[in-house]
């Protein structure tokens, strides 16, 4: 017997910043699955910044979205039917099967939950591709000692929150850039040393305030013009971690690069852009890690919750207004 789901599809490809109408919600019926497959109901889905880009018909390391098809993304789910031995209904299991309310799967396309003692939505955020994002990229471009001094633009998102974090617990010093003041509030309570709202006064005053010796470690997720404050406040050697640049997501034209790239010449500075699959040979490392961290309360997170997949485009859309602390999540019914 079918299964009526509800699915976000594509309807236009966005110019500029997305809008309401480049969406819409589209009622299917889903079967029952076959041989080896598994009827998913999702509970929770991700929105990420980085689903921007595969709104533009252009090649990169995914493929676009299709016009007139779901959209996808991370979440998570309970198995309600399963032809495939490794599932058993009530199962949580996480998948990119994102922006719709069921599915049928094969069993290989499918992560069964561990048991962790955390929210099944952890698992899109600190548990997940959020977290593994920051603490690989960390370590490995970062290449953290104890002492350096780190600083991380969008620091109040899901990425940013978690490195800022992973910083204190390697004994940096840790300067975090955010849109409010109620977000540096809740990065201060979590261990974060100075605070910078990029909203109010001069960002290159601010930041050479709140780092009057420099930064070894940036961590990027704005790029603009926080990208050009770093240049200039890096020391020698610096290390740069290019994880994200939202403030240039949207624009329909080119923008100009930052002026003092030459910064990296004169101070030898590294950096490095990566996609998160790079480092999947330290994925046992992060599960092992992080999780002893989550266990322990020295790993705190935050999210901000729309309910129901009608609700997924605005959840996605209020990623670019910094309407989010930690991570953007969307409760389907």
């Amino acid at each position: 017997m079918a299964t009526t789901s509800r699915e976000i599809h594509l309807k236009s490809r966005p110019v500029g910043t997305p809008e309401a109408a480049n969406f819409e919600v589209v009622s299917v019926q889903v079967p029952d699955p076959g041989a080896g497959e598994v009827l998913v109901r999702n509970a929770w889905m991700s929105v990420d910044p980085y689903m921007r880009g595969r709104m533009y018909d252009r090649p990169s390391y995914v493929p676009p979205f299709q016009l007139g098809a779901p959209l996808q993304g991370g979440a998570v789910g309970q198995v309600v039917k399963s032809n495939d031995p490794k599932f058993q209904p009530g199962d949580w299991v996480e998948s990119m099967n994102g922006w719709r309310e069921a599915y049928v799967s094969s069993g290989a396309a499918l992560n069964k939950l561990p048991a962790a003692g955390v929210t099944p939505q952890a698992f899109l955020g600190i548990l997940g591709m959020p977290g593994m994002t920051a603490y690989t990229s960390f370590h490995r471009i970062g290449e953290p000692k104890p002492g350096d001094v780190v600083f991380v633009s969008g620091a109040a998102g899901a990425v940013g929150s978690t490195v800022c974090q992973i910083a204190k617990l390697r004994g940096c010093t840790v300067v975090a850039s955010a849109g409010t003041d109620e977000k540096l509030g809740w990065l201060k309570s979590v261990g974060v040393d100075a605070g910078v709202n990029y909203k109010k006064g001069e960002l290159l005053e601010n930041v050479r305030a709140a780092a009057p010796k420099g930064i070894d470690i940036y961590f990027d997720n704005v790029g603009g013009e926080h990208l050009e404050v770093a240049l200039e406040v890096a020391r020698p050697f610096a290390r740069f971690i290019e994880c994200g640049m939202i403030s240039i997501y949207n624009n329909s034209a080119p923008t100009p690069g930052p002026r003092n790239m030459a910064y990296i010449v004169g101070k030898r500075i590294k950096m490095q852009g990566f996609i998160v699959s790079d480092f999947m040979d330290m994925r046992e490392q992060f599960y092992a890690d992080m999780g002893a961290w989550v266990r322990g309360g020295q790993i705190k997170w935050e999210e901000t919750v729309e309910n129901g997949i009608e609700n997924a485009p605005q959840a996605f859309l209020n990623l670019f207004a910094g309407a989010n602390t930690g991570k953007m999540l969307v409760k389907l019914d």
